[in-house]
Formats: structure tokens, C-alpha cells, sequence
């Protein structure tokens, strides 16, 4: 078998198996540093109190849910950074730290910014809460992969490199 090949099924097959068997493995490790993190920064500002998922402060608590985590957008980010041909491995575990590092601090000033606007009680805050669900999130997920792209130099295409590999090997 083609080494090329070989490599490619085994980038595929990580992503197909995080996202259909241990998925939970993101919230296990994300989870916790996503808590700990936004209470440290909310600490900062207010007397902030911890009891579990749930952030007190000022009279005012929140409760970090699954969809706070993120665990999509660090997939979408796995999968975008393991459909890349042609990248040496320890450039590609570069990448991925570099690329779920940024989605962590931006998921985390995120957290601090809405919570802020529910400390203040401002009525902004449902808005600003789904716009960043709905289109933000998405936004800088694509941001952040299009930096890294410039940043690491990545010159092909994800999936449709792979792709086009695949049907010249074919014929």
C-alpha cells in the first residue's frame, strides 16, 4: 500500500472515530480547564464562587453546559487540521495545539464578556449570547483555520487534496 494512502486513511479514521465513539474525550479534557479558567478571570472581578459548573457572582451565576465548552468547534478544528495533506507530523501537532489553544482563549473571553454583560444586567445579554452562538463561534473557528493556514504556511487543500490524489492514483 501507498505510504501516502496509508497515512491519509490513518488521519481520516482519528477523526471519524473521535467523532463517533469518544467525543466525550473533548468535554473530559475541555470541560474542566474551561470551568477553572473562567472562574479564575471572573474571580478576578468579582468574588466569584465555584460549585461545580456553575459561577456565582456579584448575584449573578451561570452554568457552563456542554454547548459553553465548545466541543464542536474543537472538532471542526481536528477534523480541518487532520484533513490536511502532506504535513509532517510534529508541524501538524504544532497546528493543532496552536489552533485549539486560540479556540480556548477565545471560548473563555467569551464566557467572561457575556458573563460580564449578565453581571450589569445589561438586556443585551440574550442577544449577544445567540449571536455568539449562532454566528461568532462559527466565525472564529473559520478564522482561526484561516490564520493557521497563513501562519504554518499550508499551501493544499483539506479533503479535496486527499480527493483529487485518491482519482489520480486510480487511473
Amino acid at each position: 500500500m501507498n505510504k501516502r494512502i496509508f497515512y491519509m486513511f490513518l488521519r481520516y479514521l482519528f477523526v471519524v472515530l473521535l467523532g463517533i465513539g469518544p467525543f466525550y474525550l473533548l468535554y473530559l479534557f475541555f470541560s474542566p480547564i474551561t470551568i477553572y479558567s473562567s472562574y479564575f478571570l471572573l474571580n478576578l472581578f468579582f468574588d466569584a464562587h465555584l460549585d461545580n459548573d456553575i459561577i456565582s457572582f456579584g448575584g449573578s451565576s451561570i452554568k457552563l453546559i456542554g454547548a459553553c465548552i465548545g466541543g464542536a468547534g474543537y472538532y471542526l478544528l481536528l477534523f480541518l487540521n487532520f484533513s490536511i495533506p502532506n504535513v509532517k507530523p510534529f508541524k501538524r501537532i504544532k497546528m493543532v495545539f496552536f489552533s485549539l489553544f486560540l479556540f480556548f482563549v477565545f471560548n473563555i473571553l467569551r464566557i467572561v464578556f457575556l458573563s460580564y454583560l449578565l453581571y450589569i444586567g445589561s438586556s443585551f445579554f440574550y442577544k449577544a449570547h445567540l449571536f455568539f452562538w449562532y454566528f461568532l463561534s462559527t466565525f472564529f473557528v473559520v478564522t482561526i483555520w484561516m490564520f493557521e493556514l497563513k501562519f504554518f504556511k499550508i499551501k493544499t487543500i483539506p479533503v479535496y487534496d486527499d480527493i483529487k490524489f485518491l482519482i489520480e492514483k486510480l487511473r
